[in-house]
């Protein structure tokens, strides 16, 4: 029961309604979870918790069973915090911002690519200036390897990996990025204002 609070009159906590619609949203996060592709899914915030709630559920085929299963997944997902499942949801989700900067990512990707082999040296000069942690070797060998790939008609295998380098660059450069920010956050926070000042 939820109980009643004698001086307001309101009730206290969730009804069973909202409680049954909350454990329904987790539930339908379960089966999206498992309805994905093992690669998709390990690029996912999934706790390491859940990871073996994941596979045997994965494992199991009998419907009765299976059905049996999921509940139990949704209910150790219960558990998570609201944060973690708020990021597992916008990190499913199409428009989510997890999502729209993933995809951003992929075109800085793209656009440095393109510029590199178009504009060659001042390109790679300029994307060093900016992410000074990238491999200039391994960058200007990929370089090469491309353009010589297109002159003589072969398949994009280094056209490819250049992306996949460019990629992961700017995946750890938005990682360290973030790192910075929580820093600068945590050091502001620390540091006294005017009033502890005087």
């Amino acid at each position: 029961m939820r109980g009643v609070d004698e001086e307001s009159g309101e009730y206290l906590g969730p009804s069973r309604k909202q409680n049954r619609r909350e454990a329904l949203e987790v539930l339908a996060l379960a089966e999206a979870l498992m309805g994905l592709p093992d690669g998709r899914l390990a690029k996912l915030p999934v706790p390491d918790t859940l990871i073996p709630h994941i596979a045997d559920t994965r494992r199991i085929t009998s419907h009765i069973a299976r059905k049996r299963q999921m509940a139990f997944l949704a209910k150790q997902m219960r558990r998570e915090s609201d944060e973690t499942l708020h990021a597992l949801r916008d990190a499913l989700d199409v428009g989510g911002e997890a999502a729209r900067v993933d995809t951003a990512r992929l075109h800085r990707a793209e656009q440095w690519r393109t510029r590199l082999l178009d504009e060659g040296d001042s390109a790679l000069a300029s994307l060093l200036d900016a992410h000074p942690h990238a491999d200039r070797q391994r960058l200007r060998q990929l370089i090469r390897n491309t353009l010589a790939e297109r002159a003589k008609n072969k398949p994009p295998a280094s056209f490819r990996e250049l992306f996949r380098e460019l990629r992961d660059m700017l995946a750890a450069s938005a990682g360290e990025d973030a790192m910075v920010e929580d820093d600068r956050q945590e050091d502001e926070a620390d540091e006294p204002g005017d009033d502890d000042a005087r």
